[in-house]
């Protein structure tokens, strides 16, 4: 069995790979975001984004681009915990640390056949450069239903409430 620090790619090693599942033919399923306190939300979410396609690679935000987005504060974890614990997912193929707010450049790079995004997005709200992005290269965008109740804010503001 695979280690799951081994799924923990570099960029190069990410395009490599890459190569040799498009040599497969197997459809490589992309997501992103900051999955800063893994919950079930996001579990479920990710087993479902798996089932889209033949791999999974997880675009990670860097702590520097979660504390851009999220604000001061964030990450709870740091990135390299962050991709330790989604690599150990087991239909979780590979995860990529990324330190762009936006992940438009490493979609162009790792040429995703299918994108995901969960249902809090649709067509319209995805931002315009991924989208734009996403469009060069040819990838189908999916949108998968959030699991209700589950969402990291809450977690942290229950956490501080104890």
């Amino acid at each position: 069995m695979k280690s799951p620090l081994e799924k923990i790619l570099t960029m190069d090693v990410a395009l490599k790979w890459r190569v040799a599942l498009k040599a497969e033919g197997r459809k490589l399923v992309m997501t992103n975001g900051c999955f800063d306190i893994l919950h079930q939300g996001h579990v479920e979410y990710l087993f479902k984004a798996r089932n889209e396609g033949g791999a999974l690679i997880v675009a990670l935000n860097s702590d520097a681009s979660t504390k851009e987005l999220k604000g001061p504060g964030r990450p709870v974890n740091d990135q390299n915990a962050r991709a330790a614990i989604i690599a150990s997912l087991y239909f979780v193929d590979a995860v990529s640390i990324f330190d762009t707010i936006r992940c438009d450049g490493i979609i162009e790079r790792t040429t995703p056949d299918i994108y995901v995004k969960g249902g809090d997005y649709d067509i319209d709200t995805i931002n315009p450069q991924e989208k734009k992005s996403l469009s060069i290269i040819g990838a189908e965008i999916r949108f998968i239903p959030l699991t209700p109740g589950f969402s990291t804010t809450k977690t942290i503001s229950k956490i501080k409430s104890t």
